[in-house]
């Protein structure tokens, strides 16, 4: 834009008086956080701190309804402002005025408040809402997953605005509580720990909550029939595990010998990564048909397919190792999926290595000698693997790979240190891979760009794999 030369300052001083401070960066909030990956996801002009939702399910006809209280905080003027959503609002009000609302795109819904809202200050939005969830189809899928007695909302990387109204971006992370009515019978299961089990006129009520910032796609629910078991970790923290009543004998035999073993592995990753970040742990194997899990902070989804021929605790390290990598310290945009995917690869070496099955050397040098320089897995680039690569098996095995790398390039004891500094240094936030490259420089010594760029960000092999020191 340009600008008009005032000739007068005086008349300049005069204009700039004249202006309210208030209106200088007052407009509506951007329909996108910015991500190079998903210009659509999340959205701009505010920052949430809390998500409160009341909700009734009824597993039978699939229909969600009730009400999210969203509060946040505007990081500029608003006139108005987006949340992602799909199901169908029938009110919205702000700091406890009825607001206008509409619909735009796939995903957004326009919030329009009574009086633009002032750059810091902290709102109130909530949304009364209902719908049937599996009925939303985007882009070919759905993060709403029915099951035979009720349904699951987990997906990766977006699963919030199937079920409720939010900033669906891992860059705005908040604290949840999540309160489900369900019928007598049924178990309703979420994040964190459980507050309160009510039951009144044939319905029960479960309170959830996660005192800890969460990313809006690690937040998850789950309604049907489950068997729930309890332990501890070593140090104390509750692990609340479910299984799916209905599963077949030996799938549930399988998944009960790999999850129940969660509060061993959580006590096994933090002596590599530091302490145990959260409140709670465990995990929920319910009766659906996809084939992924997910590291649902707290409580990660398992598919059954996991858990189909054997048990399966290289599955189960993988996701908990996203309690620190993913879960705990949260990418700041989906390019930089290394941090999460690479890292929890590798922690499945680890975990190999604990139960007598491989070293992480061993086990990186078999991934690399199989892969041919010409083989097409090379061209992959676990650093910005693209949005259509983000979830390749290069992303995962040569991003794990990387990490071995770079453990016999700066040596052992830097690099134990390293797996419990990155943690600790950006607890409960979010981060870059060049922060973490910066850490690495800054621990070791050495200047690692060469490094990375021939192990994250070139599309080849690399020439060379480091000996072990």
């Amino acid at each position: 834009m340009r600008k008009r030369v005032i000739a007068s300052t005086a008349a300049a001083l005069g204009l700039l008086l004249a202006i309210p401070a208030a209106a200088a960066d007052t407009g509506p909030g951007a329909p996108g956080i910015g991500d190079p990956y998903y210009p659509t996801y999340g959205n701009g002009g505010y920052d949430v701190s809390h998500y409160d939702l009341n909700l009734d399910y009824q597993p039978g006809t699939d229909l969600l309804s009730g009400t999210a209280v969203i509060t946040a905080t505007a990081t500029q003027g608003l006139t108005s402002f987006d949340l992602d959503f799909a199901l169908t609002v029938s009110r919205v009000t702000v700091d406890g005025k009825p607001a206008a609302f509409a619909t735009s795109g796939e995903q957004e819904l326009v919030i329009t408040p009574a009086r633009p809202i002032a750059r810091g200050h902290r709102i109130t939005v909530a949304v009364t809402y209902s719908g049937v969830p599996s009925t939303v189809k985007r882009y070919g899928f759905t993060s709403w997953q029915r099951t035979p007695d009720g349904a699951v909302a987990a997906n990766e990387p977006e699963s919030a605005w199937w079920w409720f109204p939010s900033n669906d971006h891992p860059a705005d992370k908040a604290t949840y509580d999540v309160r489900v009515k369900v019928p007598d019978g049924d178990q309703a299961i979420s994040n964190g720990l459980l507050v309160s089990r009510t039951s009144e006129d044939g319905r029960t009520s479960y309170h959830w909550r996660e005192t800890k910032p969460q990313a809006t796609y690690l937040t998850t629910l789950a309604v049907g029939h489950f068997d729930i078991t309890h332990s501890r970790t070593r140090t104390g923290v509750p692990v609340i595990n479910a299984y799916s009543t209905d599963l077949p004998a030996a799938t549930a035999a399988n998944a009960r010998a790999s999850v129940e073993r969660t509060a061993e592995i959580v006590d096994f990753l933090s002596g590599w990564f530091g302490p145990y970040p959260f409140d709670a742990a465990g995990g929920y194997v319910p009766n659906v048909t996809s084939h992924f899990a997910l590291e649902a902070q707290t409580r990660v989804f398992y598919s059954p397919s996991s858990f189909a021929t054997k048990a399966n605790t290289n599955v189960v390290s993988h996701e908990l190792a996203h309690q620190w990598w993913g879960d705990d310290v949260s990418l700041e945009r989906w390019s930089d999926i290394w941090l999460n995917e690479g890292f929890a690869s590798y922690a499945q070496f680890l975990w190999a290595e604990h139960e007598g099955t491989g070293t992480p050397q061993q086990l990186a040098r078999d991934i690399y000698d199989a892969h041919p320089a010409d083989d097409p897995f090379w061209t992959v680039k676990p650093g910005d693997p693209g949005p259509d690569n983000q979830f390749d098996d290069a992303v995962y095995d040569r991003g794990a790979v990387a990490i071995q790398a770079l453990r016999d390039t700066i040596g052992d004891r830097d690099f134990r240190t390293l797996l419990k500094a990155w943690p600790a240094l950006h607890r409960y936030g979010n981060a870059t891979i060049a922060d973490f490259q910066r850490l690495a420089e800054r621990i070791s010594g050495q200047r690692l760009g060469t490094f990375f760029r021939t192990w994250l960000y070139t599309a080849a092999k690399p020439a060379v794999f480091p000996p072990a020191p």
